[in-house]
C-alpha cells in the first residue's frame, strides 16, 4: 500500500497530501524518491509541517493562504486527490482548466462539532487550476 492510498483511506491523519501536475513540475525526477507517480503527475504524502513547507517550496503558494482563498469557492475535487473540475470551466471553455496543484489534509472525526465531522474523518482539499481559479471541496473519508 502506498502513502497515497493510506492517506485516502484515512490512515495518515497527521500527514498532508499534495498533487503536482506533470506540467507544473520542472524536474519530476527529483520527486521520484518522495512521490507516488499518478496519472498526470505526482502525489506526495508528508508529515504536516514538512508537507506544508514542501508544498510552498514546490509551488510558491502558501498552503494556509490557499486554503483561506479557496474556501470561498466550491469545486469538485476527485476523491483520489489527483484531479478536479474547475468551477468556471463551463463559463470559460476557451481557457485551460488543467488542475495544476491540490493540497489536502484530513481532520479526525469529532462528534462535538457535528455535521460532516460527526460522520467520520473529513478530507479538506484545495485546488489550483491553470486558469488561476482556486477552489475547495471536503468529504467524509470513504464516501
Amino acid at each position: 500500500m502506498t502513502k497515497h492510498t493510506e492517506f485516502l483511506a484515512g490512515e495518515r491523519p497527521e500527514d498532508v497530501l499534495f498533487f503536482l501536475h506533470e506540467d507544473a513540475v520542472s524536474n519530476p525526477g527529483a520527486l521520484a524518491e518522495y512521490a507516488d507517480e499518478v496519472e498526470d503527475g505526482h502525489a506526495l504524502v508528508l508529515p504536516g509541517d514538512d508537507g506544508r513547507s514542501a508544498f510552498q517550496s514546490a509551488t510558491g503558494i502558501d498552503p494556509m493562504g490557499l486554503a483561506q482563498e479557496a474556501m470561498g469557492t466550491e469545486g469538485d475535487i476527485g476523491d483520489d486527490l489527483t484531479g478536479a473540475v474547475c468551477p468556471v470551466a463551463e463559463e470559460e471553455p476557451e481557457s485551460d482548466h488543467t488542475t495544476r496543484f491540490i493540497f489536502a489534509f484530513a481532520e479526525e472525526q469529532n462528534e462535538d462539532v457535528g455535521g460532516l465531522y460527526a460522520e467520520g474523518d473529513v478530507v479538506h482539499a484545495y485546488a489550483v487550476c491553470a486558469c488561476g481559479e482556486r477552489y475547495s471541496d471536503k468529504w467524509v473519508v470513504g464516501e
